[in-house]
């Protein structure tokens, strides 16, 4: 990546830009969520959220917040895990669809995950949607059939998770 691609923080002049994003991601699946419920996400774990920056325009965003493996947020409320946890749930990673095939997924997954080892999470878990458990697995992340409850997160949606630490010895994943 070259100095025109930054992640940072999320600050209060993203959000519109995000809700556009996200609403243009999952709308046609069924789960857009909107601005209120991405906010709260936030909220539970600002330290583990991050905007994509290129040449100066938000180009995508990631939430991640913890929770506990094998389980995922309900989407039709936001309420914060009830135990603290060592697994930390990637909720959303959105691209915008022009500067997509370009590695911002990557960047933005691997700033995540050095972020997550940092404040000492084991793994990450995901609900892969919209048919993309093959860029997911390609990652590293595994699936686990049966977690998810039919529908929940659409067809074909599966629950997948990713090791940040095998016997202790850190795992380099998302490249």
């Amino acid at each position: 990546m070259n100095d025109a691609v930054r992640v940072r923080a999320i600050a209060e002049r993203d959000w519109s830009a995000i809700t556009a994003l996200e609403s243009r991601a999952y709308s046609k699946l069924g789960l857009s969520e909107g601005q209120a419920a991405l906010r709260a996400r936030r909220d539970t774990s600002p330290d583990t959220c991050f905007a994509l920056h290129v040449e100066g325009r938000l180009a995508g965003y990631v939430l991640a917040l913890p929770y506990p493996h094998g389980a995922y947020p309900d989407l039709r409320r936001v309420r914060r895990a009830a135990a603290p946890t060592r697994n930390l749930h990637l909720h959303d990673l959105v691209i915008a669809p022009e500067l997509r095939r370009r590695g911002l997924a990557r960047h933005l997954l691997n700033h995540l995950c050095a972020a997550a080892r940092s404040s000492a999470y084991e793994r990450l878990s995901l609900v892969s949607v919209g048919g993309t458990e093959a860029f997911w697995s390609a990652r590293g992340f595994t699936p686990h059939p049966g977690v998810l409850a039919p529908g929940e997160y659409g067809e074909n949606a599966v629950y997948m998770s990713l090791p940040l630490e095998v016997s202790g010895v850190v795992r380099v994943p998302c490249l």
